[in-house]
């Protein structure tokens, strides 16, 4: 799951970490990363947070030193480059990085991984210290397993190198460019689909200065590999977003409309006949590293890794197989490959991540720091169990053979991963853009069915009441989100009641709907709702309603 997002955190809710960085490397053609963009040479031993001087880091001289059983299933420099990755996070590392390197080391292919960091430097100058290697912890109560990863053929870092990321992407050797950016760096309007172009992707079409966003650099890159006839690619969307590679085909579609005016003749058919946008559906619950998670890497590996991730055992990728030049043998690590991804999808993000925020809300305003400390809230077990079984389950047709209860009872059971520490707050960032296709679909299918929503109600009135910015104990809590500044607006001009601020915030159409807006049996619910949550605080509302 981003949540950690891509957050880092859960496919879903990936966040743009330093982990938006890339390794840089000697090409698609393979060779030892190379550092880039002004990142330094590699060392052999580091003093630094994971552990004390002399203490060897992780690297390829460093590969017998580490058990037996952490060595990497592939040595950086040996798979050629067929991947290109945009959005180094945590959640990459130990989610599509893990299943290509196995793919790989089952099934052959020149599918090594050269990864694209949108921004920060500092994970691009630890892995090229490090040949590209780094670590992926499993965590759970019975224990934890660390394994060093040699997926990654290459690492850049796309702000300090634009066009080194857009010559990649017109490199026949790529051909597939996965993505992890979080849902707003798609500058899509979550209501409406919509592009919302900011100042800075205005200038990636229309003039001809380096690319600075996301959507810049995939048109850049397309438009190039089109120039150069450099064959078929597929784009792969890997963010919680419902439909996630139709959202990205109308990207690059409404990119190229945008900059029509700069977009050669013929360039914009070539991109339709010769690039695939497959759906996928990812999950693993992926915190931010933390000093804790280097130190746990050096405790099992006996070297230092400056870019340790730490995740649950569990993980899952369903994508459709639409790969026009080819692709690594995922199915061989263990991804589903089907013809239509949005069973999963709806499945992952209205009873998983949509648990994730309810959760997430609701503990931080009862006070929790974790999402495992915030299930131990009395009665918030039994509220999420009825919204899954009374809403979710009832909203949408799941895939052949899944029950959407059971779904959600091994939901809870990760969640409740102790060793796990996704922090409430963290996932309950961005909440204007992770609201509607976790909460907002629900609602609004259940009111095409004719069905009163009331679990998911809560849902959205707890969001409403964490907007406003105080814990029960009135603790200041964060308001993290592209729309802060609206809702901070929205708010400031709102009636001081429930019903004012349910009125100012349905206000908000970049988030809900304008018939979810209009519509009572929407509205009273979320009213009654945030009146509880103001009156008595989340325990005791929990008591009442369960």
């Amino acid at each position: 799951m981003a949540d950690g997002s891509h957050t880092p955190a859960d496919g879903s809710d990936t966040p743009a970490d330093g982990s938006r960085a890339a390794v840089g490397g000697s090409g698609p053609a393979g060779g030892a990363p190379e550092a880039t963009s002004g990142a330094p040479a590699a060392t052999s031993a580091v003093s630094g947070p994971a552990g004390s001087s002399g203490v060897a880091r992780l690297g390829l001289g460093a590969l017998g030193r580490l058990p037996e059983a952490s060595r990497p299933l592939l040595r950086p420099g040996d798979v050629p480059a067929g991947v290109v990755h945009l959005g180094l996070g945590a959640f990459h590392r130990a989610h599509q990085a893990v299943y290509t390197e196995e793919a790989v080391a089952r099934a052959g292919g020149d599918w090594g991984i050269i990864a694209v960091a949108p921004r920060s430097v500092d994970i691009v100058r630890a892995l090229t210290e490090q040949d590209g290697l780094f670590s992926v912890t499993s965590n759970s109560g019975e224990g934890s397993r660390t394994r060093v990863v040699g997926a990654l053929a290459g690492v850049r870092h796309a702000a300090g190198d634009p066009a080194g990321v857009v010559a990649l992407l017109a490199d026949p050797a790529i051909r597939v460019l996965t993505l992890t950016v979080t849902e707003k760096a798609y500058q899509l309007d979550p209501a409406t689909g919509q592009l919302r172009p900011d100042a800075e992707l205005v200038a990636d079409l229309t003039t001809d200065r380096p690319p600075r966003t996301v959507p810049g650099l995939l048109v850049r890159g397309l438009l190039a590999r089109a120039a150069a006839d450099a064959g078929p690619i597929a784009l792969v969307s890997c963010d919680n977003l419902p439909s996630n590679g139709r959202l990205l085909r109308g990207l690059v579609t409404r990119s190229l409309e945008y900059a029509d005016g700069r977009v050669p003749a013929g360039a914009a058919d070539w991109v339709r006949d010769h690039v695939s946008f497959p759906c996928t559906m990812v999950d693993r619950i992926v915190p931010a590293s933390t000093p804790q998670t280097l130190a746990d890497a050096e405790r099992a590996l006996g070297v230092v890794d400056l870019a340790a991730v730490a995740a649950e055992p569990y993980r899952q990728w369903v994508i459709e197989d639409d790969f026009p030049g080819g692709r690594p043998a995922w199915e061989r690590a263990g991804a589903v490959l089907t013809t239509d991804a949005g069973p999963w999808e709806r499945l992952k993000l209205r009873a998983l991540n949509g648990l994730h925020s309810a959760t997430a809300y609701l503990g931080a305003l009862a006070g929790r720091e974790t999402i495992a400390e915030a299930l131990r809230i009395p009665h918030l077990t039994t509220v999420l169990r009825r919204l899954v079984a009374e809403e979710v389950a009832v909203s949408f047709t799941p895939p052949d053979g899944v029950s959407v209860v059971d779904y959600g009872e091994e939901v809870l059971a990760r969640f409740a991963n102790p060793v796990i520490r996704h922090r409430t707050i963290q996932i309950a960032m961005d909440g204007s853009q992770k609201l509607p296709q976790r909460v907002l679909h629900t609602i609004a299918d259940l009111r095409a069915a004719g069905v009163r929503p009331r679990w998911a109600a809560l849902v959205v009135a707890a969001w409403m009441r964490f907007a406003q910015g105080r814990a029960d104990d009135g603790t200041v809590l964060p308001l993290d989100d592209p729309l802060a500044a609206r809702i901070r607006a929205a708010l400031a001009g709102a009636r001081t009641s429930p019903e004012g601020v349910v009125e100012a915030l349905f206000g908000l159409t970049e988030v809900f709907p304008a018939e979810l807006a209009a519509d009572d049996e929407v509205r009273e619910p979320v009213v009654e709702w945030l009146t509880a949550l103001d009156r008595y605080g989340v325990e005791k509302t929990l008591a009442g309603a369960a």
